[in-house]
Order: structure tokens, then C-alpha cells, then sequence
């Protein structure tokens, strides 16, 4: 039986599913959540195998004491899902300084933290799996959510990094991708109002933050089926260490490989000419 710990357990989203996920295989998990209250009645439906703490990950010393607390209900963590996240929409040059800092605590410098905070009892016992959740938005940018795709890419670089430290000490790092799933996550934005400080790229942000509204409710990915290729590539023989879900989000991130690979041979003899 294995203990995973998730973040972002929001009814609704990513985080119950790999509950629900983990509960059916006979594990015990650890969720968190702002506002665990919404979880109750769920987590007494499934008994002591079901530990919900109250945890606003962007802030150190609670995720320590979540961790802690994990630690001595269930003995240790074996699982840690990193799904807390989300963006907010506003142009690279016109987004408010807070909502670029928001958004950087919550997708990247609230997921070293819970790592931080897991890995030493990982390390000790010499196995663990860290799932950290991106987003194809941390392969390819999208007008209106640079900072969302800034703070995924730098989450992808830091987890290949994070891969090759930890490999030795037998544990391993999967980075998850999805394109667009069918959560509760854009209908976040429906009473969000536009916040842009430059009013040229008004029209732009509107504009998605329309499409957004128009998309909620009919993304064609499904939760519970992203969750279970997950599991499947973390019980594969050769474990990838990234995954991409979705048929969109496939097609876009592998053409965006292939019109970068284009790009480079174009440009190889400048790339050879630049060494002594």
C-alpha cells in the first residue's frame, strides 16, 4: 500500500481524481486543499485511508507542518502529485507586477517547496515517485497567459534537473502535460474581470479570456482517463519521463518539436560557426 500526497484538491479538478485513483488500488492518500471543509463529506466516505489537511501551499511553514502531519498519520509518502496551479490571464508587457509574482508562488516556487519538504524522507527510504503537474502551455506559449507558460517552463527545466539528482537515490520525477481537460479550472476566470495595465492589448486579453468561457464545459479531455495514463506510464517497464494528455495537446506539442528541429537544421551552419 502506497501513500500519495496531492495538492489542489478542489472538487472539481485533477487532485480528487488521483484520489479516487489511488483509493481504488488499495493506496491511502493525503489531500490538500484551501478550503478542506468542501472535502469532508467526500473523505468520510472512504475512512481512515483518507487524510484531508488544510494547506495553502504558497506559504513554507504550513507545507511543512502538512507534511509532517502526513508523515506521522501514514509513516511516509511514496506519491507526491504537485497539482496546485493555475494562471491568470494579462499580456507579458501589461500583466500586473501581482499577478506575475501570484502566479510564479503558486506554479513554481510553491511546488520547490512541497518538494523540498517530501524528499528527505524519500531519500531515506530509497524510493518515490514526484508527479509534477505542467501544462502544454509549459512547451508552447499562448498570447494572454506568458506568465502561466513562464512559470510551467521553468517547472519543466527544474523537474529535469530534479530527475537526475534524485535518480540515485531512487527516486523518480514524471512531468504531466495536459492540453485542455474538462475541470472546474476555466470557469475560475468567469467573474474574473480584466485587469491589463496597457490598453493596447486590451482587445487580446479579452479575447481569450473569451474563449476560455466559450471552451468551459466542452474541453475534450477527461480527467479520470488522463489519470489513469499517468498511472500506466509510472507502472511501465521504462517509465517516460514526461507525458503529454490529450489528442490536442499531442498534436500541438509535436509539431511544435518538429517546426523546432526544422528550425535548427536550417540553422546549423551558423549554430557550427560560433566555436574557435
Amino acid at each position: 500500500m502506497r501513500t500519495w500526497f496531492i495538492t489542489g484538491g478542489t472538487p472539481g479538478g485533477f487532485g480528487l481524481v488521483y484520489a479516487e485513483a489511488a483509493l481504488k488500488q488499495g493506496d491511502q492518500v493525503v489531500v490538500t486543499a484551501r478550503r478542506p471543509s468542501e472535502l469532508q463529506e467526500w473523505a468520510a466516505s472512504h475512512g481512515d485511508r483518507v487524510l484531508v489537511l488544510q494547506l495553502d501551499v504558497t506559504d513554507a511553514d504550513q507545507v511543512r507542518a502538512a507534511v509532517k502531519a502526513a508523515e506521522e498519520r501514514f509513516g511516509g509518502i511514496d506519491v507526491l502529485v504537485n497539482n496546485a496551479g493555475r494562471g491568470w490571464y494579462g499580456s507579458v508587457e501589461g500583466a500586473p507586477d501581482e499577478t506575475i509574482r501570484r502566479t510564479f508562488d503558486l506554479n513554481l516556487f510553491a511546488v520547490v517547496e512541497v518538494v523540498r519538504a517530501v524528499l528527505p524522507g524519500m531519500r531515506a527510504r530509497g524510493d518515490g515517485w514526484i508527479v509534477n503537474m505542467s501544462s502544454v502551455a509549459g512547451r508552447v506559449g499562448g498570447q494572454g497567459f506568458g506568465y502561466y507558460s513562464a512559470a510551467k517552463f521553468a517547472l519543466e527545466g527544474l523537474s529535469e534537473t530534479l530527475r537526475q539528482e534524485v535518480e540515485p537515490f531512487g527516486v523518480r520525477v514524471l512531468v504531466v502535460e495536459p492540453g485542455a481537460f474538462r475541470t472546474s479550472a476555466f470557469s475560475y476566470f468567469q467573474n474574473e474581470s480584466v485587469n491589463e495595465t496597457v490598453d493596447a492589448y486590451v482587445p487580446m486579453v479579452e479575447a481569450v479570456k473569451a474563449a476560455f468561457m466559450d471552451h468551459n464545459g466542452k474541453q475534450a479531455g477527461d480527467p479520470e482517463r488522463g489519470v489513469q495514463a499517468v498511472i500506466s506510464a509510472m507502472n511501465a517497464p521504462v517509465p517516460p519521463h514526461r507525458i503529454v494528455l490529450g489528442n490536442s495537446g499531442y498534436d500541438v506539442i509535436v509539431a511544435m518539436h518538429e517546426n523546432a528541429l526544422a528550425e535548427l537544421r536550417a540553422n546549423e551552419k551558423l549554430s557550427r560557426s560560433a566555436d574557435f
